[in-house]
């Protein structure tokens, strides 16, 4: 890789003007470093937590299908919002390796990382739904606070100091800024005020992270992201949610007014940022990654009923009519918004496609995966939904 570069680089400037072009050993020894460098990234053993969740399968498919000299450890509790279905496609990829395990149980991830020896670490793996926090947060704290530190634990004992050419990617949120009601976008600076213990346990854990970076010089990065939307979002977040809705018929529950603003980005393009940052980010920085897609929900429910009513072929505005306002959730943010202009200028990353294209594919995916949806949407799921919205 670093080889190619350098010969492209010396190629260009022999036809911009042949007088000028020196062959110089120095610069293809430090070419020929590049490539040893590059041969390394290439098989590493990377150690991807949630990997059968939502954002985590996007992720896995990912490193699976763009590095296929990498051996990708996908570890995940197959609870409620992880599903091996969400990676069929995958087949039996040579380079992917699945693990069944909790990241709440401290010796199997010591166990873990004996015998696969990762070099990498993606964390993704967490109790992620704000609604289930404020019925559960001893969930939050036991999955998302312990289940990080023992990870954590696991590779800084494992690794014992040899951190070349190491590293643990924390995966985190933007709701661990708290809520923005004057304006303005949230920076890889802004003060952490979390509002819900989902975000609290969230903002917990990206401490821990940074605390072992300080104290052990554990070689880590961090990035927050906004709102994640996409193929195979477990549906009770926001988007799959009104999607399963309207085709049944279902009354779509708004929290309040609807006026509550998100930023939204397209799961693929998370996935792109997380492989730039994994693999050129600076150790011991933070990344914001954001979609540059503010909207009320109550808006981007109405654009949903519009795709739907097109796509289904129903009158305008016939989805609309099922809208149903419940009583809000306690202590809504009123707005999250990323300024992900720090990832753009010193990694080069930014959206590859609009918001209303990634919804258009989004609507596709699940109208044409309802076999996928039927599955999710059966038993425990059903229970919790009824105890959410039931009764508001």
């Amino acid at each position: 890789m670093g080889l190619e570069r350098h010969l492209k680089s010396n190629s260009e400037q022999e036809k911009n003007d042949p007088r000028t072009f020196v062959f110089d050993p120095m610069d293809m020894e430090q070419a020929r470093e590049e490539s040893d460098a590059a041969d390394i990234m290439n098989n590493r053993t990377i150690l991807i937590t949630g990997g059968a969740g939502f954002i985590g399968s996007h992720v896995v498919r990912r490193f699976v299908s763009r590095y296929p000299q990498c051996r990708i450890i996908n570890l995940d509790a197959l609870t409620y919002a992880g599903n091996l279905g969400n990676l069929e496609d995958l087949g039996v990829a040579a380079n992917h390796v699945f693990v069944k395990a909790d990241i709440r149980d401290a010796e199997a991830m010591r166990r873990i990382f004996a015998e696969h020896d990762p070099d990498g670490v993606i964390h993704l793996a967490a109790e992620s739904h704000v609604d289930r926090s404020i019925s559960d947060p001893m969930a939050f704290v036991e999955t998302n606070v312990t289940g990080t530190v023992n990870l954590l634990n696991a590779a800084r004992e494992h690794w014992k100091g040899n951190f070349g050419g190491k590293r643990f990617y924390h995966v985190s949120t933007d709701e661990v800024y708290g809520s923005l009601h004057d304006g303005g976008f949230f920076l890889e600076t802004t003060p952490y005020d979390p509002q819900s213990p989902y975000s609290a346990s969230k903002a917990a854990s990206d401490h821990f992270v940074r605390a072992y970076g300080n104290t052990y010089k554990l070689p880590y990065v961090i990035s927050n992201c906004s709102n994640n939307y996409g193929s195979h979002q477990f549906p009770e977040k926001l988007i799959p949610l009104m999607i399963n809705n309207i085709r049944h018929n279902k009354p779509l529950p708004v929290y309040g007014k609807g006026e509550n603003v998100r930023d939204w980005l397209w799961v693929e393009d998370h996935a792109a940022a997380i492989d730039l940052i994994f693999h050129e980010g600076a150790d011991g920085e933070t990344y914001n990654i954001g979609g540059h897609n503010e909207w009320k929900n109550i808006d981007l429910v109405h654009l949903l009923c519009a795709t739907m009513d097109r796509k289904l072929g129903r009158a305008e505005g016939e989805s609309a009519k099922l809208i149903t306002y419940v009583t809000d959730r306690a202590g809504h943010d009123l707005r999250y918004a990323i300024d992900a202009g720090k990832i753009g200028r010193e990694l080069g990353w930014k959206p590859s496609i609009t918001f209303e294209q990634g919804l258009e594919r989004t609507v596709d995916w699940y109208l044409a995966n309802d076999a996928w949806l039927q599955g999710v949407t059966s038993g425990a799921y059903r229970d919790y939904y009824a105890a959410q919205y039931g009764d508001r």
